[in-house]
């Protein structure tokens, strides 16, 4: 008995001593460069994103923040070598929608479990989807392009610029909504899509502002609908999908930082701290206006809500599409 409680305390000590060393090193970071990794290739809309946050973040706190892109099957990869790193606040990144709410659901084989194997940061912005068309077609609104496809089930086409991406699935989602159905025309990327859309070669695409601002802007491209729940500042007078008929509907493009799970929660919460400084600044929101890309912020705990539920809601878009992916 005696060598059990000696044990017993000697075990409670050695716990007690690994949360003080935790709660010191948690004090004095970040004491070193910290790596954020970017699951997309450089110049994308998420590489974009991501560094411009971290450039406000640095010159606001002074931290060195080192951007790294491990770009592959659909952010998996990226995501994947996060989840394997160590949770001392060194190593974060920026997910999306993709890779956190559509790929479990998308792949038989997932190489982490976002729910689990992640600690939620906070959410940084949203960007919807456009409903376009080419600038002379006949559908001038989305109740143009409803009454069409119900009078020719399976003929009017829609682009999309991969499977299960989030412009394929907002498509399906909002097919489902309608009662309609649309014949499926797949790409490689948006920009063939868009290329054959403005050629009238298809009818419709749900694409992400940052691929199809321009055109619509110049007039290429005619803009009739826009997935987020508020109309976005740089097109003031292209109504959202729900305010045309579809109350409660939104399909948007979101990134948030994560870190591996078991990041000291006073790492987190000081990492939050500054998310929420730099969507504060006037700056920071012009850029995220220019692209059509909203505001989000919040809790750590609020994005771990946020998230569970876009599982569920992109996990059954992706059901009904029949969206497979290796």
């Amino acid at each position: 008995m005696k060598s059990r409680l000696s044990f017993l305390a000697g075990a409670a000590l050695a716990a007690s001593a690994m949360c003080l060393t935790a709660a010191a090193s948690a004090q004095s970071w970040p004491s070193r460069p910290i790596r954020v990794i970017v699951p997309f290739p450089p110049a994308g809309g998420t590489d974009v994103l991501t560094r411009q946050l971290a450039e406000k973040i640095a010159a606001a706190t002074k931290w060195t923040l080192v951007i790294d892109n491990k770009p592959g099957a659909g952010g998996n990869i990226g995501l994947e070598a996060l989840a394997k790193s160590a949770p001392d606040g060194y190593t974060i990144g920026m997910g999306q929608t993709a890779n956190l709410a559509i790929n479990p659901g998308l792949y038989a084989k997932m190489p982490f479990d976002a729910l689990k194997d992640f600690a939620p940061v906070g959410l940084v912005s949203a960007q919807p989807m456009v409903l376009v068309v080419a600038a002379d077609s006949t559908y001038r609104s989305l109740a143009d392009v409803v009454a069409a496809a119900k009078a020719k089930p399976d003929g009017m086409s829609m682009a999309w610029a991969g499977s299960g991406t989030v412009g394929h699935l907002a498509g399906e989602l909002f097919a489902r909504n309608a009662g309609v159905k649309f014949l499926h025309i797949p790409y490689k990327g948006a920009s063939p899509a868009v290329t054959d859309l403005m050629g009238r070669q298809v009818d419709i695409m749900f694409a992400n502002t940052q691929s199809v601002m321009m055109l619509v802007t110049s007039g290429k491209l005619r803009a009739l609908a826009v997935s987020s729940a508020e109309r976005v500042k740089p097109l003031p007078q292209v109504p959202t999908i729900a305010e045309s008929g579809y109350k409660g509907f939104e399909a948007v493009t979101w990134s948030g930082l994560v870190a591996p799970a078991g990041t000291p929660d006073d790492i987190i919460a000081k990492l939050n701290a500054e998310i929420a400084k730099a969507l504060a600044r006037a700056d920071f929101l012009e850029k995220l206006a220019g692209d059509g890309s909203q505001p989000l912020g919040g809790s750590p705990q609020q994005f771990a809500q946020f998230l569970r539920a876009e599982q569920v809601k992109w996990g059954a878009a992706v059901r009904a599409s029949g969206a497979k992916a290796d």
